[in-house]
Parts: C-alpha cells; structure tokens; sequence
C-alpha cells in the first residue's frame, strides 16, 4: 500500500463517453482517468462514499499503479456526485452580506451608504460570535454537469450567479460537534448556486420571507464540479480562493477567510437538525462579487468560469429557453 502522504494526488469524478452511454465513476490524475468500475463494478461515487473509509486508501493504490488509464479530454464530465440532499448556507460571506444590505437600504443623507456597512458589520460580528448558520435546502434534480448548459427560464430576466465551495460528505453525520464535522467530510467540489432574484422575496405574502424552492430550484441551477477532490489533497478549506468570471472579466474574487461560518461550523450545525448522509452536499455560501452588486444579471450566451484552489474549473454557458 501507498504511503497516503506521499501518493499522487487524485480527484473523483463521473464521466460518460458519449451523450449516449452509460455513466461510469472515474479516479482522475492529472489528464488522465481510471474507469473504476473494474475494481468497483456497477459503483456511482454515491457507493464509492457510502463505503468512504474502505474505499479511500484503494483508490490512493490505484492512483500510483499501472491500467488503463484513458485521457481526460475526450470524456464527457458529469457532476460528480448525485447527492440525496443539498444543504445550502446563505449570508455566509461577511463582505458579500454587507453589500446586500447596501442594495437593499434607502440611502438618506443621516443614513448613509459609511453607516449601513458599519451597522451591517457590527451585525455580522455578533451573528459569529453568538448566532448559527442559516440554512436552505436545494432538490437534487437542481444538480447540472460542470460543463453544461443553463437554460435560463424564461419567467425571470433576473438570474445571477453565486460561486461556492461545497463539502461532500463520507461519513453519516448526525448532531456531532464542530471539533469532529471535518471528519465526516469526504472531500469538496465546486457549485454555482445560481439564484432568480425577483423570486427570492413574496410580494404577495411579505410576511412569509423568502422563497428559495422558486429563486434556485430550476433545471441544472447547481452547476457541480468537475471533480470531488478529496479532503487531504485541499487542505485548509479556509483559506482558498473563489474565482468567478463572467466573459472573461473577474467578477467574484475572494477569500473563504471571509465566511461567517467555517466549514466544520457548518457541517455540525446542519448534522443537528438531519441527518447528513454520504454525498450529500454542504454549501458554503457565496462571496461578494454577485451581479446584483454589479448591475449585471445574466443573458442569453454568458459564458461563466468558476475557480477554487485545488478544485480545478468549471465553464457554464447560459442559453435563452
């Protein structure tokens, strides 16, 4: 067996070979990828991750020895996970929350844009220091390939982008402390959690709030991947860099030393309220740098690329229906 420290770093993905064949698990390093379903017959990296602890240091041999290997390039990327549930973190980013609640604050000339962004960020040193995260949840049928197509549905012209980090779960997880929610994570990929603005809030019934189940729950609105990168290859998963463009101009550039909550607090405090089940998805939150902060929604043809250290790249483009 390998020494884990020192065996060649790999990712996991799902790939097909064309639109028309079946999907296989793959173990990716560098360009290339292993077709698990030799070692692991009939295996999606859902099974791979409900056997997690056993399957680990069986894919850190396979990374270093011989097979038959095939080239990346060719392969169809899937998402690389279908979770049984997605846990979404909002206002988790404490500049991104800040410049929210300039957008949504009457600017007077005693409330000035200087006092909101001060009152905002008194508030969010409180939320860290006493309050818990804020969770939503997203339907596993939002999930799209890293390389797909978005349809924009034609109800809204108000959809915007929202980089993030996702934890992807190994171990069931079931109110544990945040001193061992790491453990249960079984590495991390990247998501954009896209959002239709206009639908976020009920005009018809304001005492309601929120209306995520509408705002992010269309067809392919989770672009996930390209690959599950396992935790010991990322390492502090505070401190990595979130890169969103938009037709080549950055327009989210920033640090996860900026969340609210880290990871670990976030992991726990969704495993107190259900159960987290191996591939699962745990969603960050997204930094500063959105379109609605930009006054730049997104249109039929948009090309985004989203970046996070380790993680690799995915490339979306967003289609009119």
């Amino acid at each position: 067996m390998p020494d884990p420290a020192t065996s060649a770093r790999f990712g996991i993905g799902t790939f097909r070979t064309n639109v028309d064949s079946q999907e296989f698990a793959g173990l990716v390093v560098d360009e290339r990828v292993l077709d698990l379903s030799v070692r692991f017959p009939g295996a999606a990296v859902r099974d791979l991750l409900d056997a997690w602890d056993t399957v680990l240091p069986v894919l850190e041999e396979l990374a270093d020895a011989p097979g038959a290997w095939q080239p990346l390039a060719p392969l169809d990327v899937r998402a690389p996970v279908a979770p049984r549930q997605v846990l979404q973190a909002g206002a988790n980013y404490r500049t991104h929350v800040i410049d929210l609640a300039v957008q949504h604050s009457e600017i007077t000339a005693e409330r000035t844009v200087e006092r909101v962004r001060a009152e905002t960020a008194a508030m969010m040193d409180r939320r860290a220091a006493e309050g818990t995260p804020y969770f939503f949840i997203g339907l596993p049928t939002v999930i799209g390939g890293p390389f797909d197509d978005v349809v924009l549905p034609d109800y809204s012209r108000k959809h915007d982008w929202e980089l993030e980090l996702a934890a992807v779960i190994g171990r069931r997880a079931f109110r544990i402390d945040r001193d061992e929610a790491l453990d249960h994570v079984a590495g991390y990929t990247i998501v954009n959690d896209l959002t239709t603005r206009d639908l976020v809030f009920r005009k018809d019934m304001p005492e309601i709030g929120t209306d995520w189940f509408r705002a992010k729950n269309a067809p392919g609105f989770l672009p996930t991947g390209p690959f599950l990168v396992p935790r010991r290859f990322v390492g502090d998963p505070g401190d990595l860099r979130v890169t969103l463009t938009l037709n080549g101009d950055t327009m989210q550039d920033e640090s996860t030393k900026d969340m609210i909550f880290d990871v670990a607090a976030l992991v726990a405090a969704a495993s107190h309220t259900v159960p987290l089940l191996p591939g699962d998805l745990v969603l960050t939150g997204s930094p500063a740098g959105n379109g609605i902060h930009h006054g730049r929604l997104l249109r039929d043809g948009d090309v985004m690329e989203g970046t996070i250290t380790e993680l690799g790249t995915q490339r979306v483009r967003t289609v009119a229906p």
